[in-house]
């Protein structure tokens, strides 16, 4: 028995879905007896180009045609959807394919077809083929035979020659819509008598990706397996497949800002044997369907399935905030440079989640430049301030019968509360972040002074930064107002807030090893000379 992708190919331009631009314009030149000698099909694999390649052949070939509509009953229609026709010639390409191979079809174009008006050659996976081989088909691809047509099929068309690309007419197939594919799914599954609601193929064609075959190849794997009744569970179970509601589940979470219910539900897809790389995958889809519907006003028409998903996708591209939904996204791309890498996603999914829910427990700067947007924008909740609204409230009975008054002064609204700042996090920050930061505004020898120093204590907005008792140069030169302006500059930009710094000299904590010794003013001044190629001027 054929599978399911074979046996529901296209076999006429009518049965085409989601290539009406190509459809359109090969059905036009055949019309109009303007067929070329050379098409070039480029676009996705599983998209339909040879399948089209295939209803061409047939449209030049019929007993009726040429025509847009063969008949599929001829001989010549039979024999091409079977692959037996002497005039439809099929070649992949994939196994690398030189000059001899070319040399041998240009020997037998000549000849004249066998039954139809053309000889077609069909070429699959042209890019693979070398450039001497392209080169000895330029040719006769430019001034070939009347009754010869090539028809090359690519997966990558920058790999095609120049030269090659500007003798063909060039169609670029493009993915289906969800919406398409579940359609056709759902004509597969009518026709072949297979028992599945529409939730479980809108999961099998999302994880088709696009490739009609590989949504029918699923599809065929599934029915194998349930026995014609296919369900969503079962769909989980076969693709590792992310349902749809976990997506907006997660999401959910982020808005409320629940950490422990963000990492409480991961635990319990982990035990319920989920493809956490999948869920990686799938949740930053559904962030860029939200992200969308933010910047365009509206929910995508290919992005949901179902109106239900497509009023909730507005309700959280409502609810959530541009700058976490970026965040989000940037986050889990380390998720997925893990897995490149051969690498568990659930620890970088996790610290994902925690970061965008908890942002104040971040101190990277990626995460103090998203506090601060959230800041400008006037939405975090610990510093928002509420404005009545003085012109839309009911007034009193009192104020109703008083004469009129001026229009009032609009009222400023506040700006939020600069962010939260403890001494524990400045100190696992200073080295990692802050010390980098100064280095960045090309405070190279700063950063390598302050690195003798560490925040001993933080009251309200002053800093005061110790020193050990034998760095006192270091503390002199950290006094220095250009210093001492770089530091707060790197603070400000780390932190989000302004502090005014104080420099001491401490207790001593414990004796540096011997080789750890602090640098005395020597050292540093080798440092720096290193550091910039100075030289010492003679007094």
């Amino acid at each position: 028995m054929a599978a399911l992708y074979r046996k529901y190919r296209p076999q006429s331009f009518e049965e085409v879905v989601g290539q009406e631009a190509v459809v359109r314009t090969l059905s036009n030149a055949i019309g109009t007896d303007a067929v070329r000698q050379a098409y070039l099909f480029a676009g996705p694999r599983g998209t339909g180009k040879t399948s089209m390649a295939r209803i061409l052949a047939k449209c030049l070939n019929c007993a009726q045609g040429p025509t847009t509509t063969p008949d599929g009953t001829c001989h010549a229609c039979r024999a091409i959807a079977a692959g037996t026709s002497l005039d439809v010639i099929e070649l992949d390409a994939a196994p690398p394919r030189g000059i001899d191979d070319i040399r041998e079809i240009r020997d037998r174009v000549v000849l004249q077809p066998v039954e139809g008006r053309y000889k077609v050659y069909i070429l699959d996976e042209a890019h693979q083929l070398t450039d001497a081989a392209w080169n000895a088909l330029l040719k006769l691809i430019e001034e070939p035979p009347p009754h010869l047509v090539f028809v090359f099929c690519t997966t990558d068309l920058s790999k095609v020659l120049p030269t090659v690309r500007s003798r063909c007419q060039t169609f670029v197939f493009r993915r289906p819509r969800l919406q398409e594919l579940v359609a056709k799914l759902r004509r597969v599954a009518d026709a072949e008598g297979i028992d599945v609601p529409d939730q479980a193929l809108a999961l099998v064609a999302r994880g088709g990706r696009g490739a009609y075959r590989d949504a029918e190849s699923t599809l065929d794997q599934l029915a194998s397996a349930t026995g014609n009744e296919i369900t969503v569970q079962s769909v989980l179970e076969l693709l590792g497949t992310v349902e749809e509601e976990t997506l907006f589940r997660i999401c959910d979470l982020v808005i409320d800002r629940d950490t422990a219910g963000a990492l409480i539900y991961l635990e319990e897809l982990a035990q319920r044997g989920h493809d956490l790389g999948r869920l990686v995958l799938d949740l930053i889809e559904h962030l860029r369907q939200i992200m969308l519907a933010q910047h365009l006003g509206d929910v995508p028409e290919a992005a949901a399935t179902s109106e239900e998903a497509r009023e909730r996708l507005k309700a959280q591209a409502s609810q959530l905030e541009e700058a976490t939904v970026l965040r989000l996204v940037d986050l889990l791309a380390v998720a997925v440079d893990d897995m490149r890498q051969g690498g568990d996603p659930r620890l970088p999914l996790e610290l994902a989640l925690v970061k965008v829910t908890r942002p104040a427990s971040d101190l990277s700067r990626e995460s103090i430049a998203f506090r601060l947007e959230r800041l400008e924008q006037g939405q975090v909740s610990s510093g928002s301030v509420q404005v009545p609204d003085t012109q839309t409230g009911p007034a009193s009975p009192a104020a109703a019968a008083e004469a009129p008054h001026p229009e009032p002064e609009p009222v400023p609204v506040p700006v939020g509360a600069p962010p939260s700042l403890e001494l524990s996090q400045l100190q696992e920050a200073w080295m990692r972040t802050v010390l980098p930061a100064v280095e960045e505004r090309g405070g190279i020898p700063t950063a390598s002074l302050l690195r003798e120093a560490h925040p001993a204590d933080l009251s309200g907005d002053t800093l005061t930064l110790e020193f050990p008792p034998s760095a006192s140069f270091h503390l002199d030169m950290a006094r220095d107002a250009k210093n001492a302006g770089l530091l707060s500059d790197a603070l400000y930009d780390v932190t989000g807030r302004r502090l005014e710094l104080v420099f001491e000299l401490g207790e001593a904590r414990e004796a540096p090893a011997a080789d750890e010794e602090p640098a005395g003013e020597e050292d540093f001044v080798a440092r720096f000379t290193e550091t910039f190629d100075a030289r010492e001027r003679e007094s």
